[in-house]
């Protein structure tokens, strides 16, 4: 998967539909429609939202039979944040500290 835009991960992150999305998908697997009754979101807004997410990488998706099961992408996740640390903050030291630390481990994307 490419290099995902510092920018898109952001608008991902600024809509709390999604933002509640990746928490429920956190550290476990879960379909749309166990979303959909936690969130009383109706399915297809659901099914959209998730292919944000999926767009950029940040959910993951795992076919069984005729269910889809969807986990986020905690390592997505922790690259594109860094990814828009060293866009929008290039000077700071907590940055240096995050280039220098990808430049001896690089971080799977």
């Amino acid at each position: 998967m490419n290099d995902p835009d510092p920018v898109l991960f952001a608008k991902a992150l600024a809509d709390k539909t999604r933002q509640k999305i990746m928490q429920l998908c956190c550290c476990t697997e879960i379909t749309v429609s166990e979303i959909v009754a936690q969130l009383d979101v109706s399915q297809p807004t659901i099914s959209h939202h998730l292919a944000c997410l999926r767009e950029i990488g940040l959910v993951e998706t795992r076919a069984e039979g005729k269910q889809t099961f969807y986990s986020l992408n905690q390592e997505r996740v922790a690259f594109c944040c860094g990814q828009l640390m060293i866009r929008l903050a290039p000077q700071t030291e907590t940055t240096g500290k995050l280039k220098k630390a990808l430049e001896t481990e690089p971080v799977s994307k």
